[in-house]
């Protein structure tokens, strides 16, 4: 046998040895009472790779700016007009002012649109005056329903829906009941008339249905508008409140009963008047004929 051949079988029964120390320490492994053989392994010779480096390559400039790179052009946006959603156009109620009101029920279904004094107070859509009132009869001591609105003026549009604008400070010159109106067209200018008199100047917007004028608190406001104002104000101008506006009709009925606020104050009258003390008689002394002269 050769050198070789001896170094070969060598080999292999080192393998064979080291396979069958590891069958024995697997089979044995936990088995109580048993001592588990530790083999020695042999080192093994770690290959280092060397990190590959990367090298950033900047151009030299020498100082100079960097080029100017044109910005890429796009075509100007298109505006989409909202979808038509009636056949009838409104328009906010004031013109050409800075405005505010609140987006809740405050005691009746209208909104409070605050404005500067002479705001032009315009006709939310086309139709024909229905009532105007160019005095203001508020009395705080009495505080009349009828007369709360102060200065107004309302109109009904093409829609069938009634629109007041109330606590004006003046009515516009040729508005009268019965007169044609087109959307946008001026009715009066922003005030404080009305039981506005104490606040800051407001318009009073109210949107109901018609009836007679003895049915006031029907005209002050039947249909929250805050939606609708919202939308005339931010371009959908074709948002119409017919539809909610007739259905609240058809289920209260034309004439349903004042429900909030029907009272008027009474009067005081003034406290009756204390009667006069009658005077007392006045007695003449006589000082006899000595102090006569």
């Amino acid at each position: 046998m050769s050198q070789v051949e001896i170094m070969r079988s060598g080999h292999i029964l080192r393998l064979t040895a080291i396979g069958g120390a590891a069958f024995l320490t697997c089979a044995c492994s936990g088995a109580p009472g048993v001592a588990t053989p530790r083999l020695k392994a042999e080192p093994v010779m770690a290959v280092s790779t060397p990190t590959p480096v990367v090298t950033a390559t900047i151009p030299d400039t020498n100082g100079a700016p960097p080029p100017n790179v044109p910005r890429p052009t796009a075509e100007e946006p298109t505006w989409v007009p909202p979808p038509k959603i009636s056949k009838y156009t409104y328009t906010f109620p004031v013109a050409d002012c800075r405005t505010d009101y609140a987006r809740e029920l405050l005691v009746v279904p209208k909104s409070t649109i605050w404005a500067n004094r002479g705001c032009a107070f315009v006709s939310p859509v086309d139709g024909v005056v229905h009532e105007v009132r160019k005095s203001d009869p508020w009395n705080p001591a009495t505080d009349r329903g009828t007369a709360r609105e102060g200065r107004f003026v309302s109109v009904i549009g093409k829609d069938g829906v009634r629109y007041l604008g109330g606590h004006l400070e003046s009515v516009a010159d040729g508005i009268r009941p019965g007169t044609k109106v087109k959307s946008g067209q001026e009715l009066g200018r922003v005030g404080n008339s009305g039981d506005a008199r104490r606040t800051a100047t407001n318009l009073y917007f109210a949107i109901s249905w018609k009836t007679g004028h003895r049915y006031w608190w029907i005209r002050r406001g039947m249909v929250n508008p805050w939606n609708y104002l919202d939308a005339w104000y931010n371009g959908n101008r074709t948002l119409s409140p017919q539809a909610e506006t007739m259905a609240l009709r058809k289920k209260k009925k034309v004439t349903p009963p004042c429900e909030t606020r029907c009272e008027s104050r009474s009067p005081q009258a003034p406290p009756p008047a204390k009667p006069r003390p009658k005077p007392r008689p006045t007695k003449t002394l006589d000082l006899g004929p000595h102090h006569q002269r």
